[in-house]
């Protein structure tokens, strides 16, 4: 076997949880190989790059075997290479300024403390 359908790969690697939502990831352009659009039937080869939108975040996977059946995650795990760049370091926030519940109208100050923190400029 030289080659498999991309559909049945994505499904068979787990990142997707049946066959119908890999299809339909492919059919709603969440999948590339090689950077072009792939259908569900475009056939995966070892060596390809097959890049996912999962939740949200690219991924980026070489394919370095071949499976057409779901197995266990370890086993998924040898049919591909996880090329995804990390993500960029989280900033950390300023700790959000707490009224006491019943403290009346915000000051000026804890107005502009507030606003700062939800990012809203006057």
């Amino acid at each position: 076997m030289d080659s498999v359908r991309l559909d049945s790969w994505v499904w068979a690697v787990r990142l997707a949880k049946t066959r119908s939502q890999a299809t339909a990831a492919c059919r709603a352009g969440h999948v590339r190989v090689n950077d072009q659009p792939a259908k569900a039937a475009q056939p995966v080869r070892v060596g390809d790059e097959v890049r996912v939108r999962l939740h949200g975040f690219d991924r980026v996977y070489r394919v370095t075997g071949l499976a057409s059946r779901r197995g266990s995650a370890a086993d998924a795990a040898r049919y591909f290479e996880d090329l995804t760049p990390p993500a960029p370091p989280r900033v950390e926030r300023p700790a959000p300024v707490l009224r006491d519940r019943g403290a009346g109208r915000p000051t000026k100050r804890e107005r502009r403390e507030l606003d700062r923190l939800r990012g809203v400029e006057r």
